[in-house]
């Protein structure tokens, strides 16, 4: 094989080598979206159903341990009471899990 046999031959090597490398990364990203980003989608909009669901009387969560109960409602806030005579207003995004009266499993548990 000369000089220009090798010469000619490198471009068509090159487009074969761009192709496969497109292909490659094309595959990572597929990868990439459907085991990081469309799971944590998955779970935003579970979160933000959660929120949107607290109603007055249900048990709460906090997500730094605290538990009361809803007895007030605002657009971003709920009025929570933790004890006789104490209620404390949090950020609805505070709220970690919620308990509904009469059921035992907790709604929303993140781990």
């Amino acid at each position: 094989m000369n000089v220009l046999q090798f010469i000619a031959m490198t471009p068509q090597q090159g487009g074969g080598g761009m192709f496969s490398t497109v292909i490659m990364f094309g595959l990572i990203i597929l990868i990439f979206y459907f085991m990081i980003l469309r799971p944590q989608q998955k779970k935003q909009k579970e979160r933000q159903q959660l929120l949107e669901s607290v109603q007055k009387g249900d048990k709460v969560v906090t997500v730094g341990g605290l538990h009361g109960t809803v007895i007030g409602l605002e657009d971003k806030t709920v009025l929570v009471q933790v004890a006789d005579n104490v209620k404390l207003k949090f950020e609805k995004s505070a709220i970690s899990s919620i308990t509904r009266p009469g059921t035992e499993t907790a709604v929303g548990k993140t781990s």
